[in-house]
């Protein structure tokens, strides 16, 4: 046995390597095929099949309030800051602050919003493709999959496009802030004062942003949020702040993923490209496999509120568990041939939008901007083909291309 392989804290640098970015999926394999590792020195339990995901995301014990974990709870007894950046988005609390936030939210969030959006959303994907047909070049990421789902959540915000710029560095950052580096070290980042630096100026950004809205409300989602209220019950300010800065690193880099990854797997299989040329119904299928096939959200974490058994491993009340969804997308005790990207089986199911309560409340959103941008550019350029090798951003958790050169 190697060293590797009888280590678990070795299998998970793994993950954390730069020269792995670009075909994670063999780490993920090995991971998978050890089973569940658990690194009771770090109060750290990593699970990798389906089942076992798909459990500790049912469970009534697990929590997404960081502050339950034991790790936090020492660094907290050290003088460690317990809240940095003040209250968290509701995607990191748990019942009956999840609950209360969330029912809030999602008054602004409802069905006819996002509806409303799709004329826009065509409009804009007609444009970009456009300028892409004229200059007779189109790298993916910068020319389609980054401005679409920037733009639409500026729109959804009340964003200044102007702006943009500006908070889509610091949204970068911060997305990188989710990757798993001193649940697996145990270390502290070396870029966390650039982190904090970043996640203090987007949120002083976005109470200005609000001071604006207040005084002159529009029809976007944060006018809507100061305004809605239920059974009396309002949104505070810091929550307002929270939500909005969850939305806008969740709500584009995670669609930005999903656009890029689909159009490299169709790329890769010329056969789907095709068929999605010649059959637009079939766009559907195809945004659900890729959230299968290549998640662009690849770890989600949660941390035991109690003492919890998931499948044969005991975890500790406070211990961190981590989830490595991509892999267990690729599980064979799950899927008939799961390293293939096959938008035609029989049954795509997958945990790329999670589970249960903390089920993604953006999931209509980013199907819908996936689905434009899919059927769109397979329509308009039938005969695309890859160029070169993919180049991918640094993130871990959030993985997604940097760049891709597309031949139209």
């Amino acid at each position: 046995m190697t060293e590797t392989a009888a280590d678990p804290q070795a299998l998970l640098l793994e993950l954390l390597d730069p020269s792995n970015r670009a075909n994670p999926y063999p780490a993920y394999e090995r991971i998978r095929e050890r089973g569940p590792l658990q690194l009771p020195h770090m109060t750290l339990n990593v699970f990798s099949t389906f089942s076992d995901c798909d459990d500790v995301l049912r469970h009534p014990s697990s929590a997404s309030d960081r502050l339950k974990s034991t790790a936090a709870q020492r660094q907290i007894e050290e003088g460690a800051e317990a809240r940095a950046f003040g209250p968290p988005g509701f995607l990191f609390l748990d019942p009956p602050d999840h609950t209360r936030l969330r029912k809030l939210v999602s008054k602004a969030f409802v069905p006819k919003v996002i509806k409303s959006l799709e004329p826009d959303i065509t409009a804009l994907v007609d444009s970009l493709l456009d300028a892409v047909e004229e200059r007779g070049q189109f790298e993916v990421v910068h020319d389609l999959a980054h401005p679409l789902p920037v733009a639409v959540i500026c729109r959804l915000l009340g964003v200044p496009i102007e702006d943009e710029a500006q908070f889509s560095q610091a949204s970068a950052l911060l997305a990188t802030a989710l990757d798993p580096v001193s649940s697996f070290t145990g270390e502290v980042r070396d870029d966390v004062d650039q982190m904090l630096q970043a996640g203090l100026w987007l949120r002083g950004y976005l109470r200005d942003l609000i001071a604006r809205r207040r005084s002159d409300p529009g029809d976007d989602l944060m006018s809507a949020l100061i305004n809605v209220e239920e059974s009396g019950d309002q949104l505070t300010e810091d929550e307002i702040v929270a939500t909005c800065n969850l939305l806008l690193i969740a709500g584009h880099e995670t669609t930005v993923n999903l656009i890029a990854n689909a159009i490299l797997a169709m790329l890769r299989h010329p056969v789907q490209w095709a068929g999605l040329s010649a059959d637009p119904q079939r766009v559907s299928a195809v945004v659900e496999e890729t959230l299968r096939y290549d998640p662009p959200v690849q770890l989600i974490g949660r941390i035991a509120a109690e003492d919890m058994t998931i499948g044969e491993s005991a975890v500790p009340k406070g211990d961190v568990m981590m989830l490595l969804i991509a892999a267990a997308h690729h599980d064979p005790a799950a899927f008939e041939r799961p390293d293939e990207f096959d938008p035609d089986r029989e049954t795509i199911r997958h945990l790329g939008f999670g589970k249960g309560p903390h089920f993604c409340l953006g999931a209509p959103l980013a199907r819908l901007e996936a689905a434009v941008a899919l059927t769109k550019v397979t329509a308009r350029f039938p005969h695309a083909r890859l160029v070169g090798e993919p180049q991918y951003k640094p993130n871990v958790t959030l993985r997604g291309l940097a760049s891709l050169d597309v031949e139209i």
